[in-house]
């Protein structure tokens, strides 16, 4: 702790707030990499599958093959079980990404030593990783080998990367809240939030923006569609346990089709809505570390604009899929990319920081930045 008024950066090679930035931005790095992957790769795919099984099994209760519509649905669960594990992967990694940034804001308020909030650190990105890795391999290993009943060992090791995860976050709040007896709190602070660079007002104001974005866009669906959605679902399902009664094939093939085109009006509005206000959350957390980023002001604004520009990108064009289609979802994934990019060339200029910030006190931030 410092007695002088301004906390350390802590900021060291092997520090615990390098170690929480530099870990979580690589999580929501590869977390997006993996979802743009998905999305592009077995999404769509998936959900074609899934919905050719549901009529496979509609037409076989027609036809009285109970058999037939067993096994459809056998299928439906295996290619929901491949679905939800991808998407638990790509956004259990984003979200361990965002809660070691917020740690890396809070490091110098825990009142441990230096070498214990580096175990901490340590301990959280090992949970952080091993949690969606073991989820991801669920679909693949399952039981094989378990000694136990209904948990395979990919389960296992996601539950034991999460218990880490955990045990490391409380540790955390363990050090703030001794940090907050400690008689010298009222007068400390910490150098990195009281430094500003030309990035930082944008990346919070424009995070300000997407986050306004995604609530009025939330808004909008709560107000215009949401019970209008629940009206159809239910209607859909009546029409279509109605057809099967009464044998009526083409009645059951309509049914289906405006059921799948209603699922889809309900994820590209919700998908919207929500990466709007995820990435304003990001921009906002990236906005802190501006000072942190070791590279000419030109180009912390060129890579926050390019930032702001994706996150963007992405959910506007994700809410216009069902009308553009393909075209749509390819500048979707452009969105994303830039994103990527942005968050790739922030993480290099993190990496490369020296100390500017503590050394040179009285030197302009960047004056000596490349």
């Amino acid at each position: 702790m410092v007695d002088s008024g301004t906390a350390s950066l802590s900021f060291s090679r092997l520090g615990a707030r390098r170690l929480f930035l530099l870990g979580g931005v690589g999580l929501i790095v590869v977390g997006m990499v993996f979802g743009d992957i998905f999305a592009v790769f077995i999404l769509h795919q998936n959900a074609s599958r899934v919905g050719a099984n549901l009529a496979g099994a509609a037409h076989a209760a027609l036809a009285g093959d109970s058999a037939a519509v067993q096994s459809y649905f056998q299928n439906v669960g295996a290619f929901l079980e491949n679905r939800g594990t991808k998407v638990d992967t790509h956004v259990h990694m984003i979200d361990f990404g965002y809660l070691a940034l917020l740690l890396a804001v809070l490091e110098p308020w825990i009142a441990f030593s230096a070498g214990a909030k580096r175990r901490i650190a340590w301990t959280f990105l090992t949970g952080a990783w091993l949690l969606p890795i073991g989820v991801f391999l669920i679909h693949y290993v399952g039981l094989a080998g378990s000694p136990f009943k209904s948990i395979g060992w990919a389960s296992v090791f996601a539950d034991l990367g999460g218990l880490l995860a955990l045990v490391a976050t409380f540790a955390c709040l363990a050090g703030f809240w001794k940090h907050q007896r400690l008689p010298e709190r009222q007068t400390q602070k910490d150098q990195l939030l009281a430094a500003c660079v030309t990035a930082t007002p944008m990346l919070l104001t424009g995070g300000v923006l997407l986050i306004l974005l995604g609530f009025f866009g939330g808004a909008y669906y709560a107000a215009f569609d949401l019970y209008r959605h629940e009206a159809q679902d239910f209607a859909n399902l009546s029409d279509m346990t109605s057809a099967a009664a009464a044998k009526d094939a083409v009645t059951v093939d309509r049914v289906l089709n405006e059921y799948g085109q209603l699922q889809g009006d309900k994820a590209v509005k919700i998908a919207a809505h929500a990466h709007a206000i995820e990435f304003g959350l990001l921009a906002m957390m990236m906005a802190f570390f501006q000072p942190l980023v070791n590279l000419s002001e030109r180009w912390r604004r060129r890579w926050a604009g390019i930032l702001l520009l994706g996150s963007l990108m992405l959910p506007v064009c994700v809410f216009f899929e069902l009308q553009y289609g393909l075209l749509a979802g390819a500048f979707a994934d452009i969105g994303g990319f830039l994103v990527i990019l942005a968050l790739l060339a922030m993480w290099i200029g993190i990496l490369r920081y020296g100390g500017e910030l503590e050394s040179s006190a009285s030197q302009p931030l960047g004056a000596n930045q490349t």
